[in-house]
């Protein structure tokens, strides 16, 4: 359940909100920086690696945890995985891009603004309340105030 409500979470935010790229979204993991690629490559070993230093000089982490990060990278052949999704994506864009059929491309074009779907004055309230307990408790999970707004909304229809 939380996995279907944080994807669709992610739908609505994409058409609430117009999120578009994921620059605009905080990364949790901080493991892209400006200007990276938006693929995980070895970019993404070399920030994560980054991170684990400064964790460690900053001391949120222990030296047994760093310890252990280079020991999974170590087993798990430390760059090789990213090396293999890059020259995957490389080879991918090598391919090229296939050509949609007319009509689907005509099907993808976007609504003109007049025929956008309105949100309700439902939403609106319940979207409201989930940014105001957000607020509140910044840190508590999006799916458990989703859930505790939706419960209230079922009590009052009832």
């Amino acid at each position: 359940m939380p996995l279907a409500m944080g994807l669709w979470e992610s739908v609505r935010a994409y058409m609430e909100y117009e999120v578009h790229t994921r620059e605009e979204i905080q990364d949790p993991n901080g493991l892209h920086r400006p200007g990276d690629p938006p693929y995980e490559g070895v970019h993404t070993f070399h920030n994560a690696r980054r991170r684990l230093h400064r964790r460690h000089r900053d001391g949120e982490i222990g030296l047994f945890k760093v310890s252990m990060w280079y020991l999974w990278h170590i087993l798990v052949l430390w760059t090789i995985p990213y090396h293999l999704a890059e020259w995957e994506i490389r080879a991918i864009r090598k391919a090229g891009r296939k050509t949609l059929p007319a009509s689907l491309e005509a099907w993808s074009q976007p609504l003109p603004r007049e025929q956008w779907a309105q949100p309700s004055e439902e939403l609106e309230r319940l979207s409201a309340e989930v940014r105001r307990r957000q607020a509140q408790q910044p840190n508590r999970p999006i799916t458990a105030i989703f859930a505790e707004v939706c419960a209230g909304k079922e009590r009052l229809t009832a």
